[in-house]
């Protein structure tokens, strides 16, 4: 598995409908603050997918979590190797669906790993479109054209009152209770995932990444990382680093994919 792995890059064309070709680089990193990495990746472009996954549930309970749903995706994806495009969101949705009973029968099987849950982005390509699955407070972004938008919305307890305007987005960045997530993958029986669709275009550089990147570096701090003419390891590297240079409180985990011009 490439999930632990410091960094992994994979450069491999599309195979079956699939008509642009995507590089992918990622790497964790435990940060500065904690003894050890809770969080998980796996870029596998030959297969049309990515996922990065952050531990909930302390001591290894939460780095359990994590390595069960990046297996769990891998052999989804894997399975299906060749599959047509319109299979996409099934895929997607049975890697969450199937984590999550794992996760489950896990934790009942060992109680000191009951609690144990993660968040999850896993980003899939077909054509010339991108489907994301997203549950917690773990984040996609797209970059395109020197913009960089935020794709998902966090289910978080702060950005819930932020949609219910009772704080402002700049109270949630400082907020005690900024970490509270309101779905994981492993909590309950079934779960309940976002599915974003849209478009790709050449040079769309994805980033999927763990809070311990977002709670600590702006997003304009990370536009202008993504704007440099350097390879997506260089940038990998200098997102972590400005966590790190921040505080480094938690895990970081940062996967870029890029659209390669035909």
């Amino acid at each position: 598995m490439q999930d632990k792995l410091p960094c992994n890059e994979t450069r491999i064309p599309y195979q079956a409908e699939r008509t642009m070709n995507i590089i992918a680089f990622g790497k964790t990193d435990t940060g500065l603050r904690r003894s050890n990495n809770e969080d998980a990746f796996l870029t596998r472009p030959d297969l049309g997918f990515s996922t990065v996954v952050d531990g909930v549930g302390g001591a290894a309970a939460g780095e359990i979590a994590s390595r069960i749903f990046v297996e769990t995706a891998g052999e989804i994806f894997d399975g299906k190797a060749g599959f047509p495009d319109a299979a996409l969101p099934e895929l997607i949705q049975e890697s969450f669906r199937l984590g999550n009973d794992r996760i489950l029968a896990h934790a009942e099987a060992h109680p000191d790993c009951r609690g144990m849950a993660c968040t999850a982005e896993l980003i899939a390509f077909a054509g010339d479109g991108y489907i994301i699955g997203h549950v917690g407070d773990s984040r996609t972004y797209l970059y395109r054209e020197g913009g960089l938008r935020q794709v998902t919305k966090d289910h978080s307890l702060v950005q819930s009152q932020v949609d219910q305007g009772l704080i402002t987005r700049e109270a949630a960045k400082t907020h005690a209770l900024r970490n509270v997530v309101l779905r994981a993958v492993g909590t309950q029986p079934s779960i309940e995932l976002d599915i974003v669709r849209g478009k790709i275009l050449p040079d769309d550089i994805f980033l999927l990444c763990s809070d311990g990147l977002t709670d600590m570096v702006e997003d304009e701090d990370i536009r202008q990382i993504l704007t440099s003419a350097s390879g997506l390891d260089d940038k990998v590297d200098r997102l972590i680093e400005a966590a790190k240079s921040a505080g480094g409180h938690d895990n970081i985990t940062v996967v870029l994919c890029r659209v390669l011009s035909e």
